[in-house]
């Protein structure tokens, strides 16, 4: 007998997930700008991987790589990179995320994808390795913060970075390369305002 537990229903038609856990993941959830004290264990990093690490990427090559400051020391390595506009929140946050991509994902095909040789397909191609290692780094980044945001932390994802500067401090074998920054923790959501406004369906959308 099946086990209607580990199955999808029996016409295939899964059902949605309860509105309490779309709020916490999607409409409730903010990108957070102030952080309370509590510290992030780094067994729930690992959990949040373990999670993230199964959202889908190209020929399952997951090229992303996660590099999680902690410390006060490890967060001083990373100011001179930082705008100026996220200083102060990022020394604030428990957790400062470099999401990373790895510029030799390829290596790892063998495992990662036996059915077929795509290795070869991406050895020596550095237009090719940098696109898609790029792209679905980004894909992954994501997947982190929806798992994040799924087991109770708040995010809050930054572009406002000297990716040079990172990979020259954390990255010297010029094998990884950094894509965005995240910090994790448990947000002040009293220093919140307003969430922006969000294009409508009809504005980002085309049915064909």
């Amino acid at each position: 007998m099946t086990d209607a537990k580990q199955s999808p229903a029996a016409d295939g038609v899964k059902a949605s997930i309860s509105d309490e856990a779309l709020d916490q993941i999607f409409r409730k959830a903010r990108t957070l700008r102030a952080w309370r004290p509590e510290p992030v264990p780094v067994e729930l990093l690992r959990r949040t991987y373990d999670l993230a690490r199964l959202g889908p990427t190209s020929a399952n090559g997951s090229p992303a790589r996660f590099v999680f400051l902690t410390t006060r020391e490890a967060k001083e390595r990373l100011r001179p990179a930082l705008s100026p506009t996220n200083v102060e929140k990022t020394m604030a946050a428990p957790v400062t995320m470099i999401v990373a991509w790895d510029m030799e994902f390829h290596e790892k095909f063998p495992v990662l994808f036996p059915h077929g040789d795509f290795r070869s397909m991406f050895a020596g191609k550095q237009a090719m390795i940098e696109e898609t290692a790029f792209r679905n780094s980004s894909l992954q980044g994501a997947y982190f913060i929806i798992a994040a945001r799924s087991l109770g932390l708040d995010c809050g994802p930054m572009s406002g970075f000297d990716a040079g500067k990172v990979n020259a401090e954390f990255f010297p074998h010029g094998k990884w390369k950094a894509n965005f920054l995240c910090n994790l923790g448990h947000g002040d959501w009293s220093k919140l305002g307003p969430r922006d406004p969000r294009l409508e369906f009809e504005e980002a959308s085309v049915v064909l």
